[in-house]
C-alpha cells in the first residue's frame, strides 16, 4: 500500500471538513491521500473525502470510476447499460516519481496517476502515445449539495469527434454541447439538442488514431467537446458516480476495435427477422382494416415490392393499448390471415400510457399487480396521452416488465408480427388548465422528476431514470416476445432509447420533417447512431411532418433505400406518400429504387449477422473505414454500406449530377456502368432523377438475388454475386433460414469468396446447401474481356449486358464445394 504524507493528509482534511457555507460552490476532489493497489487497478482516497478507482476492464479498456460523496461504488448491476459486470484484466501498479503512480496492463497501456495538487490520469496506448489526459488546470469538481461531478480533459484543435447517439448535428461533434435527455421534439431543427436518444459514448479521431469514451450515468449529462474553451472538452452528470470506460481502440488504435470494444460491453444487435429487412410502408394512419388491405393490394398489383404494412393508433380503441377499434377494425384476425397470405407482415404501435379506465381490464390488471409508477406522495401517477388520463408501468421493475410483456400475448395469437414502442421518452401532453408557455423541452413534455421508480431493487427518482426509460421499455418488449415466442426473432421498433437499446429494438429518428434541409440530416445522424453501437436505424421516408414534393420523395427513398431500417412514414394531414401516390413516372422510379433494395437484401443480411458478430454496423460513415484519410473524416453526404459499397444519394432539389469523394487507399466501380475512380479523388457523376448514385469496392464480391415482391420469396430466387474485379480480397455471404435461431446451432451456410486480382482468378467455397439460395450467376465488374473463362479447368461462356456487366451462368452442380473461376490469358 502507498500512503501519501500522513502530516499532508490532516492537514488537508482540517480544512476540507470545516463547516460548508450555506451554498456550496463546486469543489474539487483535492489531492490524493491513500492508494490501495488491486489486482485489475488501484482504489484511491482523495483529501475531501471521495474515493476513486482506476482499473482495466481488458488490456486496452481502462474503467474511471468516482464517487465525489465518498459512498461505496454501485455494483454494476445498477447500469442498465452493461450486459454484465465487466471483465477484471490484470495491472501491475508502481511509484515512478514523488506524485506520480503509473499503472499498465499486460499489452502496455498505462495510466499515468498524479496524486497532488489534484487527481490527474493521464492515459497513454502501448506505443507510448497520449491518448487522453485531465486537464491540469480544471481539475475534476463536484457540486456537494447538488451531487453533479464534472470532468475536463485536454483537446488537441483538430480532434474530432462522433457518436452520441442520435442528435440532429453536423457529423462531427467537434466544438459542440450536447446534453444527454430523452426528449420528445416533434419537427425538430438542424441544430437542435437533445433529442430522443441519449447515448453517452463517443470515437475521437486525430491524426487517424482513434479512442472512444463511455459516461455510464443514467441521470442527465452533458459534454462540451470544445465549444466553450476549443482547448478542452468536458463532461459531467447531474448526479450520481463519474464512472466513465476509456477504449484505447487497440494497438492500431483503430475506430472499428473502438467499437468492437464499446459493444462487447454494451451489447450487440441481434439479427432480425429477414422480413424486418424489407420495405415497409406506414403512415398515422390507415383508418380501417379496408384500407390496410386495399394498400397491400395495391403494393401487389403494382408490382412493387414491400414486406411490412404499420397500423398507427387510430387502429385502437379509443386509444387504449393492446385493443382495436370495434367498428373500424371489427376483424383483425381476419385482416392479418389476408395480409400474411399476401407476403405482408403488420406492426402495430404501443405507446406505455395505459387509460385510466375501470372498464378497461388492462388498466385494471395493471393496478392490481401494482406495476404502475407512483408520485413522491405514494400515490398512482397520471398523465395526459393520447387516450386521456393515463397511468405508466414502471419498466425499472422486474415484475412491471413481466407484465407487459406478457400483454404482446393477444396480438401475437390474432398475428401480428412485429411491434412499435412510442412516446417512450417518456413523452406526455400539458395537462388540463395548463397556463404556462408549451416550450418544447419544458417539464410539461415529460413525467415528473420526483416520480418514482423501483429501479430494479434500487429505488430512484425519475431524474435519475428518465433517460433509461424507453430502453427498459424496449426490453420489456422484447423479452416477452421471446418468452412467448422462443423460437422467432422479435422485431422491435422505439422512438427513446439509451446506451445498449440496440439489444431489444431498431431505431428511427423521430418526427422529422419533409424538406430537403432534414434528407440531408438523415445521414449524419444514422452514421452517429450506427457508430453509437445501434445498427438498425432509419429515418421517415419524406419526413413525417407533412407532405413532400414528388422530387423530394423519390430522393428520399433512393437516400434510405440502402439504410438498414426502410420505411415510409407520414402524419395524419400529409397527403399520400404510398410509392405511387405521385403519379405513373414517380411510381416507376420508386419501385426501381424499392427493386434496388430487395437485390441487395442478401448483401444487408450478411451484414447484420456481421453486426451480432463482431458489432460493426451496416451502415457506416466514411471516416470510419478510412481513420487515416484526412479528407474522409468530415463527409456527410455519403456513407458507406458493409466495407463494399459506396452510397452517394442527391440531397439538393433540382441536382441531376453531384460531386461524389472516393475514399483513399481503395479503388471504386460505378455500380451502373463500371467506371473506375481512384481512391483520394473526387470525381462529378450523373445522378439522374431515376439512378442513387452507387460504387463497389474494386476487390470486392457482392450478393445479389433476382427481383421479387416480398422476402417470403427469397428462398427460390438464384442468387448472384457482383464482382468488383482488379484487386485481390475477400467476401463472404451468409445464409440461414431467416427466422428464428438455428444458425447459432450451426444451420447456417457461409460462402467464401477470394478474388487474387495478380493471378486472374476468383475462388468459391460453398459449404453444403441445406435449402438456402442456390449460387447461381457471376456478373463481373471492371473487365471488358467477355471470353475466355474457366470454371474448374472447363471453358465458361461470358456475355456481356448492356451495363457493362460480364454474365456468366454457373453450372447447377456447383453451387457446393471448393470451385476456381479464372480468366485465361
Amino acid at each position: 500500500m502507498i500512503i501519501w504524507s500522513p502530516l499532508c493528509a490532516a492537514a488537508l482534511l482540517f480544512a476540507v471538513f470545516a463547516p460548508l457555507p450555506a451554498e456550496a460552490a463546486p469543489r474539487s476532489l483535492g489531492p490524493v491521500t491513500q492508494s490501495s493497489p488491486r489486482e485489475d487497478g488501484v482504489d484511491l482516497r482523495l483529501a475531501r473525502g471521495a474515493r476513486a478507482r482506476i482499473s482495466f476492464v481488458t488490456p486496452e479498456v481502462l474503467r474511471v470510476r468516482i464517487s465525489p460523496s465518498g459512498a461505496p461504488f454501485e455494483p454494476d448491476t445498477a447500469s442498465y447499460a452493461l450486459t454484465e459486470s465487466p471483465p477484471q484484466a490484470k495491472a501491475v501498479l508502481r511509484r515512478i516519481g514523488p506524485q506520480l503512480l503509473e499503472l499498465r496492463s499486460a499489452s502496455g497501456t498505462r495510466v499515468q496517476i498524479r496524486r497532488a495538487p489534484e487527481l490527474q490520469l493521464s492515459v497513454f496506448d502501448s506505443a507510448g502515445r497520449l491518448i487522453s489526459a485531465d486537464d491540469p488546470a480544471r481539475p475534476i469538481v463536484f457540486d456537494p449539495q447538488e451531487g453533479s461531478v464534472e470532468a475536463t480533459k485536454r483537446r488537441d484543435d483538430y480532434e474530432l469527434y462522433y457518436g452520441f447517439g442520435e442528435k440532429a448535428l453536423p457529423l462531427s461533434r467537434h466544438q459542440q454541447h450536447l446534453v444527454m435527455w430523452n426528449a420528445d421534439v416533434p419537427d425538430y431543427a438542424p441544430g437542435h439538442d437533445p433529442s430522443y436518444q441519449a447515448i453517452p459514448f463517443f470515437i475521437a479521431l486525430h491524426q487517424g488514431l482513434s479512442h472512444g469514451v463511455f459516461l455510464n450515468n443514467s441521470s442527465r449529462s452533458w459534454f462540451d467537446m470544445g465549444k466553450t474553451e476549443p482547448q478542452r472538452w468536458r463532461f459531467g452528470a447531474a448526479r450520481g458516480e463519474l464512472d466513465y470506460f476509456v477504449f484505447t481502440g487497440g494497438p492500431e488504435r483503430s475506430p472499428a476495435r473502438v467499437l468492437q470494444d464499446y459493444t462487447a460491453l454494451t451489447g450487440r444487435g441481434p439479427l432480425p427477422p429477414l422480413w424486418a429487412l424489407g420495405y415497409q410502408q406506414s403512415r398515422w394512419s390507415y383508418k380501417t382494416q379496408d384500407e390496410v388491405l386495399r394498400v397491400a393490394r395495391e403494393f401487389r398489383q403494382r408490382q412493387i415490392p414491400a414486406d411490412v404494412l404499420y397500423l398507427d393508433i387510430d387502429h385502437m380503441d379509443g386509444f387504449r393499448v393492446f385493443t382495436w377499434n370495434p367498428s373500424t377494425f371489427p376483424q383483425p384476425r381476419e385482416m392479418l390471415g389476408q395480409l400474411h397470405a399476401q407476403g405482408f407482415r403488420a406492426v402495430t404501435i404501443v405507446d406505455p400510457g395505459i387509460k385510466r379506465d375501470e372498464g378497461f381490464a388492462i388498466y385494471r390488471s395493471g393496478r392490481e399487480a401494482g406495476v404502475f409508477m407512483r408520485g413522491a406522495d405514494g400515490q398512482e401517477l397520471h398523465a395526459k396521452v393520447w387516450p386521456g388520463i393515463c397511468a405508466f408501468p414502471d419498466f425499472t421493475s422486474p415484475a412491471a416488465r413481466d407484465w407487459f410483456g406478457q400483454l404482446y400475448a393477444a396480438p401475437l395469437e390474432l398475428g401480428v408480427d412485429g411491434f412499435w414502442n412510442d412516446m417512450n421518452e417518456p413523452g406526455v401532453f400539458a395537462p388540463d388548465g395548463f397556463n404556462q408557455p408549451e416550450i418544447s423541452l419544458g417539464p410539461q413534455k415529460t413525467l415528473p422528476l420526483d416520480a418514482r421508480h423501483a429501479g430494479d431493487g434500487r429505488p430512484g427518482d425519475h431524474a435519475r431514470y428518465h433517460n433509461v426509460y424507453g430502453l427498459q421499455m424496449a426490453r420489456a418488449s422484447f423479452e416477452g416476445l421471446r418468452r412467448l415466442r422462443p423460437e422467432q426473432r422479435p422485431m422491435v421498433l422505439t422512438r427513446a432509447g439509451a446506451a445498449g437499446v440496440q439489444r431489444y429494438a431498431a431505431v428511427w429518428t423521430g418526427d422529422n420533417s419533409p424538406s430537403w434541409t432534414h434528407l440531408a440530416l438523415t445521414i449524419p445522424m444514422l452514421s452517429n447512431l450506427s457508430i453509437s453501437g445501434v445498427p438498425f436505424v432509419g429515418a421517415d421516408v419524406g419526413g413525417f411532418m407533412g407532405s413532400p414534393s414528388a422530387e423530394l420523395h423519390s430522393r428520399w427513398l433512393q437516400a434510405a433505400v440502402l439504410t438498414p431500417f426502410f420505411r415510409t412514414h407520414s402524419n395524419d394531414v400529409s397527403a399520400p406518400r404510398e410509392p405511387w401516390a405521385f403519379g405513373p413516372e414517380f411510381e416507376r422510379i420508386n419501385r426501381a429504387t424499392i427493386e434496388l433494395r430487395y437485390r441487395l437484401l442478401p448483401y444487408l443480411y450478411s451484414l447484420f449477422e456481421e453486426n451480432e458478430r463482431s458489432g460493426l454496423p451496416p451502415l457506416r460513415p466514411l471516416w470510419f473505414n478510412f481513420p487515416r484519410d484526412v479528407r474522409a473524416s468530415l463527409v456527410d453526404d455519403q456513407f458507406l454500406l458493409g466495407r463494399d459499397l459506396l452510397v452517394a444519394p442527391v440531397l439538393r432539389e433540382g441536382e441531376r449530377q453531384r460531386r461524389v469523394y472516393f475514399p483513399a487507399g481503395e479503388a471504386w466501380l460505378d455500380w451502373w456502368t463500371g467506371r473506375r475512380f481512384e481512391g483520394g479523388s473526387e470525381a462529378t457523376v450523373a445522378a439522374p432523377l431515376d439512378r442513387l448514385p452507387l460504387f463497389i469496392r474494386v476487390g470486392a464480391a457482392v450478393p445479389t438475388q433476382a427481383l421479387l415482391q416480398h422476402t417470403g420469396e427469397m428462398r427460390a430466387a438464384p442468387l448472384a454475386l457482383t464482382v468488383a474485379w482488379g484487386r485481390s480480397g475477400r467476401s463472404e455471404v451468409f445464409q440461414d433460414a431467416g427466422e428464428g435461431y438455428g444458425y447459432r446451432r450451426g444451420a447456417a451456410r457461409r460462402i467464401g469468396i477470394r478474388q487474387d486480382g495478380q493471378g486472374l482468378t476468383l475462388e468459391l467455397d460453398l459449404p453444403p446447401n441445406a435449402g438456402f439460395q442456390r449460387l447461381a450467376r457471376l456478373e463481373i465488374l471492371g473487365l471488358d474481356r467477355a471470353s475466355p473463362w474457366r470454371f474448374d479447368g472447363q471453358p465458361l461462356p461470358a456475355q456481356k449486358d448492356e451495363t457493362g456487366r460480364l454474365r456468366l451462368e454457373l453450372p447447377a452442380a456447383a453451387d457446393e464445394g471448393l470451385h476456381q473461376l479464372r480468366l485465361a490469358h
